[in-house]
């Protein structure tokens, strides 16, 4: 089911979100909602606060506008390394339609997070996939992209 999409200025956005606790049918089904809500958006991650359930999970797919599908769930996501160096790129955001934000993040982090099944998974994430995820982990801990600039600019 492909649900509303929360726009800022929303205040569940600014919300700290909490941790998953169950791995159930109704996890499966959040997923699912949201996985479909970010293909149709069409976006490339996807935060639960951005569907209004402040939850500390997220969807990705960083490769299928580029034709090839690879979604992702972090659940309960942290990073665990980052490199010194650093990438700008560009960021825009389904909850802030229109505005693109040039962001500096670390060019690759390490990550620890549970999937779908509750099991705890790492990996390291480099080039976009690395911008992505610390876009959305931002999300679960209230921040946005517009946060780190003083003058978006409409994309």
């Amino acid at each position: 089911m492909i649900r509303r999409i929360i726009l800022h200025p929303d205040p569940v956005l600014r919300q700290i979100c909490e941790p998953v606790t169950r791995f159930d049918k109704m996890l499966d089904a959040l997923i699912a909602d949201m996985f479909e809500t970010m293909y149709d958006a069409p976006g490339r991650g996807l935060a639960a606060p951005q569907v209004g359930i402040p939850l500390r999970l997220f969807v990705m797919d960083a490769t299928w506008k580029e034709g090839t599908r690879s979604p992702q769930v972090l659940i309960n996501p942290e990073v665990i390394g980052a490199s010194e160096a650093t990438q700008t790129l560009d960021e825009g955001c389904l909850s802030i339609p229109g505005i693109l934000t040039p962001v500096t993040r670390p060019a690759v982090v390490k990550m620890r997070w549970r999937d779908q099944a509750g099991q705890v998974v790492e990996g390291e994430f480099s080039g976009f996939a690395s911008a992505c995820t610390q876009h959305e982990l931002d999300h679960l801990n209230g921040v946005l992209s517009i946060d780190y600039q003083e003058n978006p600019h409409a994309g």
